[in-house]
């Protein structure tokens, strides 16, 4: 039976010519072209072109229905625009809208390229906001509200409880229901979470700065408040909390029902594309958060109002509440146009039809019961859905590495930061736009090449496995560069004596004849470079007694200090605020081979992904990435950056002194620090690789013979159906 082919693209609307399909009383005066149906046809129904048989309710595909795009649509249904109607063959609303407001414009955006660039502006702004501005605002916020750096991590660890919290829910009701409207729901929550991320800014008095231009000077006014009464403003932090709270609940519908929502109405060949720009998106997101957040740091928080410090300044509070007003408002307008989406994009259901179950086949013959269309939409069907995921190896130990993954990922994006910042003896500031510049091509990259790939080479499941292996395996062999590393400066009372020898038994001691007058306090943390090439704890700790401008680049110079030698000359030398900066030779061989850890790292997450969707049934595919989602985050996501973050401490040389309370850490030992990330590095890619290796020998493809009709038309995107009659028996358990 001859199809028309659409002419619209991958999900056109509107057939190049009217068109009909032959019933017993044809309209007078239809200008289109019949199509004679097989004679063969069961007088209950007629078989449509997505596959199913018509259940008698009027719709383009049914074949007494009139034409597909018609100027005078049929009673039934709604009407809208020009008169464009879409049904699906069950008579569902397929328009893009509010209700019954369906206006003719918005169906321009009812495609697949619609939805993935309304999702990818809210994954982008979910990056920007949880990855991007908390991480930047997080110091300024504990300085503003008087926070304890646990309690500041009480703060960050609230986005991952409340998506472990709403995880099964979601993924479970969701996968089953009407997925734009979960994720605009979600988007809103997420932009109502950010604006009360900010509500504490307005609620709380203005921010008084101590002016402290002389503190750090010897024999400057060196007292500092220990003693201070637990300030009120802490309790904002159960505000932030919240605010983060609903972050995670917002961002759960993203990253499973929006990945399913995609891959459901693309043909399977081009859903690892979608789901790579998607993420992609997601990946871009933090950076742009870092970016203009900083740049929101160097706005003083009360707007409008003139300070005599700079925010170099380890008082200055930076206007880190605007990003998140910003973002809020942002996230609440992306969310009308999501929750216009409907449940299936119109021409969806061809690929449906066409695509080829790879799902893992359990030896029980269990797995048959996803095909259900009934199963999962009551409460009574979760203990068995997730029975069912639990006797899938594969998805098992995909999870499993992809935990590894995670744990990497976020362990190098929280101490990537402070390992270059080490290295290489930068500022806080300057190692954080350095690696923003080192993953957004290495990530971002990364994550769109593998989806690429997927679709390029035409992978199926088990081809996809194999890819992440080998991706596993090239940055398993490039994280050996950790082997290397550049030597730490000199720093005077912590890796050498004042006086230039070595500290015996490695003990601090900042204090020496040339500072022992002035009185320097360990509070007063603020590294200045001498003319020596050596690094001090302070410019109180160098002896230096006077400071003026470096009018060239705005940097503070001090003077007249006891303990620097001017080279060549009798006297006392001379200190520049900030570290000394680092010359080693190693640099650009470390920062290609992390290039190359990032990438290969990023390259196997979208592949990874797409093998999870595959290897599961499809009623099946929301809640398993949202169990998926679960693994990761206990297993990765929470503990990765506890993990790494005690490795690294174990390196630590200079602890901060809070008023006798030990703080984080100042200096860290270099060689030290790129011993303990190979370590941590090579367990969990050890275990990625085990478990990728493990999953690609336990999968069980479907057998050969019942997807070797279909495989050709999920591969051709104008393929029709009908013209693969033998495959359509077994795609009906899909």
């Amino acid at each position: 039976m001859a199809m028309p082919q659409n002419s619209t693209g991958e999900n056109g609307f509107c057939f190049a010519q009217t068109l009909d399909f032959s019933c017993p009383s044809p309209p007078p005066g239809e200008a289109g072209r019949t199509f004679t149906a097989s004679s063969g046809r069961e007088p209950s129904g007629t078989l449509l072109s997505n596959g199913m048989a018509s259940s008698g309710v009027p719709s383009p595909s049914d074949s007494c229905a009139e034409p597909l795009c018609s100027a005078t649509p049929p009673e039934e249904g709604t009407q809208f625009g020009q008169g464009i109607k879409y049904v699906s063959a069950e008579g569902e609303e397929l328009a893009c809208g509010w209700g019954g407001f369906t206006p003719g414009c918005l169906q321009l955006f009812n495609t697949s390229k619609g939805v993935l660039f309304f999702l990818c502006v809210a994954s982008f702004l979910q990056g920007m906001t949880v990855n991007g501005f908390i991480n930047t605002v997080i110091t300024s916020i504990e300085r503003r509200f008087d926070l304890r750096s646990y309690q500041s991590g009480l703060i960050a660890s609230s986005y991952d409880i409340a998506a472990c919290v709403c995880l099964t829910f979601v993924s479970y009701f969701g996968g089953n229901g009407h997925k734009p409207r979960w994720l605009g729901w979600g988007v809103l929550v997420m932009g109502l979470g950010s604006l009360l991320f900010a509500l504490p800014h307005f609620t709380t008095g203005r921010y008084e700065a101590r002016s402290a231009a002389e503190v750090g000077v010897c024999g400057g006014n060196q007292s500092l408040p220990c003693a201070q009464a637990a300030s009120s403003l802490s309790s904002y932090r159960f505000v932030f909390m919240l605010g983060q709270f609903l972050h995670g609940m917002g961002a759960t519908p993203l990253y499973t029902l929006g990945v399913t929502y995609l891959d459901e109405n693309v043909k399977t060949n081009y859903s690892p594309v979608y789901i790579a720009v998607f993420y992609t998106a997601a990946i871009l997101g933090p950076a742009a958060g870092y970016l203009v957040g900083g740049m929101f740091l160097n706005i003083y928080t009360e707007i409008g109002r003139e300070v005599d410090i700079a925010p170099e300044n380890t008082l200055w509070v930076g206007a880190w509440w605007i990003g998140f007003l910003g973002a809020g408002a942002a996230s609440l307008l992306i969310s009308i146009p999501i929750l216009g989406y409907p449940q299936r994009l119109p021409g969806s259901q061809r690929y449906i039809v066409m695509r080829v179950s790879e799902a893992h086949q359990l030896k029980d013959g269990s797995h048959k019961k996803a095909s259900d269309p009934d199963f999962g939409k009551t409460v009574k069907d979760l203990p068995r859905s997730v029975l069912l995921l639990l006797k899938n190896p594969t998805f098992i130990f995909l999870c499993l590495a992809g935990a590894t993954e995670a744990t990497l990922i976020a362990g190098m994006s929280t101490f990537g930061p402070k390992f270059l910042e080490s290295q290489f003896s930068l500022s806080a500031s300057e190692a954080a736009t350095f690696f923003g510049y080192l993953v957004v091509p290495a990530g971002g990259g990364g994550t769109f090449l593998g989806g690429f790939l997927v679709n390029k080479f035409k992978l199926r499941c088990s081809g996809i496995i194999k890819l992440c292996l080998l991706c596993t395996v090239s940055s398993l062999l490039a994280i050996f560069i950790f082997f290397i590393h550049c030597p730490n400066m000199p720093m005077a009372g912590v890796t050498q004596m004042y006086e230039g020898s070595a500290l015996p038994g490695g003990h601090l001691n900042l204090t020496a004849a040339c500072n022992a007058e002035c009185g320097c306090l360990r509070e007063t943390y603020s590294p200045v470079c001498g003319s020596d090439d050596v690094m001090y704890y302070s410019p109180c700790h160098a002896g230096c007694r006077r400071v003026s401008e470096n009018l060239r680049n705005g940097k503070k110079v001090y003077h007249e200090c006891s303990c620097i030698e001017k080279p060549f000359l009798p006297g006392p030398g001379d200190a520049e605020a900030g570290k000394c900066t680092s010359s080693c030779a190693k640099k650009p061989l470390l920062l290609f081979f992390m290039f190359v850890v990032i990438l290969f790292t990023f390259l196997s997450s979208i592949p990874a992904l797409t093998a999870t969707l595959r290897c599961v049934s499809d009623r099946q595919r929301s809640f398993a990435l949202g169990i998926q989602w679960i693994v990761v985050r206990t297993l990765g996501g929470i503990p990765g950056p506890i993990t790494f973050g005690s490795m690294i401490d174990k390196s630590c040389l200079l602890w901060q002194d809070q008023c006798g309370e030990q703080g984080s850490c100042y200096i860290y030992q270099n060689s030290a620090m790129s011993r303990y990330t190979l370590i941590a590095g090579l367990v969990y890619k050890v275990l990625g690789t085990t478990f990728f290796i493990v999953a690609c020998l336990l999968y069980k493809p479907p057998p050969e013979e019942s997807t070797a009709g279909s495989s050709d038309a999920s591969e051709n995107g104008n393929g029709d159906p009908q013209e693969h009659k033998p495959s359509l028996p077994a795609e009906e358990d899909i």
